[in-house]
């Protein structure tokens, strides 16, 4: 039994989501993580997932390890008991730690194959909630935005505390992804912002409220079949990240490259400090726009239609 997940990307909304305001994500389908769930004559249960260099027995993981969580809380979901003999292989394209959703891919895929072998398939509103609990071992306190998005794989419009909604695309529009190859430190990026907020709550509150804004008519924008407006949003929201010390040279280079290159707006994406920028291109230029962000030093490029 195979099943995959996509990735996604944060489009607008980074950071400022930490302090209520809206946030947008997307997922990124160029890139999955595939699941195959077969029976075995060997006893319990064999994980073998070469993204993470893992190959292990389910009883030799730490119980806290995700992937044995999401193992264990899918065969108890769907009661079933004892243990069956399973062999899992976990495939992934998805680059580990760079802000695309790496980690609940991997649980969203897992839980469908899992439970689809298991002759009991989850409907996705049950895998979004499993993935949910599993995200708090990944990320302590998530935000539920990338299980949304993954197992949905629809764009999402998220306020902290509120239930998240997905929306569709009234047409469907071009992002290149560039990688700097740099880990993201999400949590170090956004220890450092809410000390900065601390120290100048007035004026961070204002950039977060910009931020807001932005996010507001980006989900209108994409809703109404007007993608292109997204260009200078991207670009507004990039300026305001740097004003809140989340950006990095790299980051800057690679936003400028792909500008240089006739994208219609870029900006970082996720934590930032590292990880990825995402650029809106027309599809014509998405290939010269890729191309010039290796030039400036990005270590992969994705590109992706939304829609």
């Amino acid at each position: 039994m195979k099943a995959s997940a996509p990735g996604k990307v944060i489009l607008f909304g980074e950071h400022a989501v930490v302090y209520n305001r809206p946030a947008l994500a997307v997922p990124v389908n160029q890139v999955q993580v595939e699941v195959e769930v077969s029976e075995s004559s060997q006893p319990g249960i064999r994980i073998q997932a070469p993204i993470i260099g893992l190959t292990s027995d389910l009883a030799s993981l730490p119980s806290d390890h995700p992937i044995g969580s999401v193992i264990l809380k899918t065969i108890q979901h769907v009661g079933v008991s004892p243990l069956p003999n399973l062999s899992i292989q976990i495939q992934s394209t998805i680059p580990v730690a760079a802000g695309l959703g790496s980690g609940a891919a991997v649980s969203v895929a897992l839980v469908r194959a899992l439970s689809s072998f298991l002759d009991h398939p989850l409907p996705n509103e049950d895998i979004n909630n499993l993935v949910f609990e599993i995200e708090k071992l990944h990320h302590g306190t998530p935000s539920g935005i990338d299980n949304t998005v993954i197992t949905y794989n629809m764009p999402v419009y998220y306020i902290k505390g509120q239930p998240i909604e997905t929306f569709k695309c009234g047409k469907p529009f071009t992002l290149v992804v560039g990688d700097t190859g740099i880990p993201a430190p999400t949590k170090e990026s956004v220890g450092d912002v809410r000390r900065l907020w601390l120290r100048e709550t007035i004026r961070f509150e204002e950039i977060f409220n910009e931020i807001a804004q932005i996010s507001l008519i980006a989900r209108r924008s994409i809703e109404s079949g007007k993608p292109d407006l997204l260009g200078e949003m991207m670009n507004h929201n990039h300026e305001l990240l740097q004003q809140l010390t989340v950006s990095s040279p790299e980051l800057d280079n690679l936003v400028d490259a792909s500008k240089q290159a006739g994208a219609l707006g870029a900006k970082l994406s996720g934590g930032g400090r590292g990880g990825n920028m995402i650029a809106l291109v027309k599809q014509a230029s998405a290939e010269s726009v890729a191309e010039a962000l290796i030039s400036a030093g990005a270590k992969r490029t994705i590109i992706t239609e939304v829609k």
